[in-house]
């Protein structure tokens, strides 16, 4: 196939016949790329209303995938005034005529997976006949209760010992364990005593769910390479957390355990990178954190509890309050050279419509010397100095703005300025918790 002397060659067909090859008349073509998908991923630490995007973008999409992360994930959705809250389903899923699918790179606990689908079914219409709309890949990992008790174990320890890094709900993925349970919970008894384990229970449980969840799994790779190459489809992809939360790429080791960049979307879903398309980055028009690690734009005063109170900052999964600071574009940007985010979705907007100012981190010094990049070492992160700078608020209630040019012009030149100094359009604004609070740009 180089061009480099004579390539004749004959094979025999299907049927037995041979066939004649004669060089470069008949060179294998490159195949067509196929559909491509849309990706909407969390650029701070997590709670960024990605949940809310895919709901938007999943009313007219024919397939939505999870490609990550497991129940420790909390997405919040609103539709016709009902409160939806996804763990493991995508949160696509409330399109009836949606087909969503959880891939490999997903840790699944069955019990979860199914107290989270009935809880919402209670709620609303959303999620009827989801059983019938729901695919699993074959080679997701199952996590039991044990697993999610020794990750409580491994954050109380974490806390106390910073810099001990593990990542137990893949644990066992990670290391290709093939140990019965029995053997997976001795493993586990042994590092840690004080663990309890019931493996008869945790298999009696499992049993249940059997029946009811063998109709959904599927050979992943495959299934995902026929949406890709087969009819015009409209794929979409839900990241779980969020880029500094990425296990190679977050404010380590206060991380998750699983790649929530966008390399996690071709990991996760066994799909090639040239099917990537348009990669949305969902950013808080603030930050907030849960948990412990370094935190530079934190405001631990009464800025701090305002956004905490306004934004109602409580975490979905944890029930923690979340800690909340200014507007980091340094990270921003951070996430965008990982992502190459090619458009954002600002949210919660309407949450700094009280200030009479804003402030916006736009640069880290350390040691008096502005730094050019996003420390990967904690112990930097967590000296940088921020340097800010101050906006006009607004002080004005844009809950109701359907359109950008409703918006406050402070509010309108807020949202200019993230452009700007991001490098990356603004494509959607977010003014309150409903699918129709959200204004689209472009």
């Amino acid at each position: 196939c180089s061009g480099k002397g004579s390539s004749d060659y004959t094979v025999m067909s299907d049927s037995g016949n041979a066939q004649s090859r004669d060089g470069g008349s008949s060179r294998v073509t490159c195949s067509s790329v196929g559909n491509k998908v849309t990706v909407v991923l969390g650029a701070q630490w997590g709670d960024e209303g990605k949940g809310k995007v895919v709901d938007l973008l999943a009313q007219d999409a024919d397939m939505v995938c999870r490609c990550q992360g497991g129940n420790n994930a909390g997405h919040t959705v609103v539709v016709d005034s009902v409160e939806y809250d996804f763990h493991l389903l995508p949160s696509g899923i409330i399109n009836p005529m949606v087909t969503a699918f959880i891939g490999n790179g997903v840790v699944i606990h069955l019990p979860g997976l199914f107290e989270e689908a009935e809880k919402n079914v209670r709620k609303g219409k959303g999620l009827e006949g989801w059983e019938n709309r729901l695919i699993i890949s074959d080679r997701a990992h199952i996590v039991f209760d044990f697993h999610q008790a020794v990750d409580g174990i491994q954050e109380q320890e974490r806390q106390q010992q910073a810099g001990k890094k593990t990542a137990f709900l893949y644990f066992s993925k990670d290391i290709r364990n093939v140990f019965t349970l029995t053997h997976l919970a001795s493993q586990y008894k042994s590092m840690y005593p004080s663990l309890e384990i019931d493996v008869d229970g945790e298999l009696e449980k499992l049993k249940t769910y059997v029946d009811r969840i063998k109709p959904m799994v599927r050979d992943g790779v495959f299934f995902m390479y026929e949406a890709l190459h087969g009819p015009s489809k409209k794929i979409l992809v839900e990241g779980a957390n969020a880029a500094l939360l990425d296990i190679d790429f977050g404010t380590y080791p206060f991380v998750t355990s699983s790649n929530c960049t966008v390399g996690g979307v071709c990991t996760g879903l066994g799909m090639p990178p040239q099917n990537v398309g348009e990669v949305y980055g969902v950013v808080k028009a603030y930050t907030t954190r849960v948990g412990i690690g370094a935190f530079p734009t934190e405001q631990n005063n009464e800025i701090g509890e305002l956004l905490q109170t306004r934004g109602k900052e409580v975490g979905v999964t944890t029930g923690r309050k979340r800690r909340c600071g200014w507007l980091d574009l340094v990270l921003i940007k951070y996430a965008h050279m990982i992502n190459g985010f090619t458009a954002l979705a600002l949210t919660k907007l309407d949450i700094l419509d009280v200030l009479p100012e804003i402030k916006v981190g736009v640069a880290y010094k350390v040691d008096g010397e502005i730094i050019p990049h996003f420390p990967a070492n904690q112990e930097v992160l967590q000296k940088v100095e921020v340097q800010y700078e101050t906006l006009p608020g607004w002080k004005t209630d844009t809950s109701a703005a359907r359109t950008f040019e409703e918006l406050p012009e402070n509010a309108q030149k807020y949202a200019c300025y993230i452009e700007d100094h991001s490098g990356v359009p603004v494509k959607w604004i977010g003014v309150g918790k409903s699918r129709e609070s959200m204004i689209q740009l472009f």
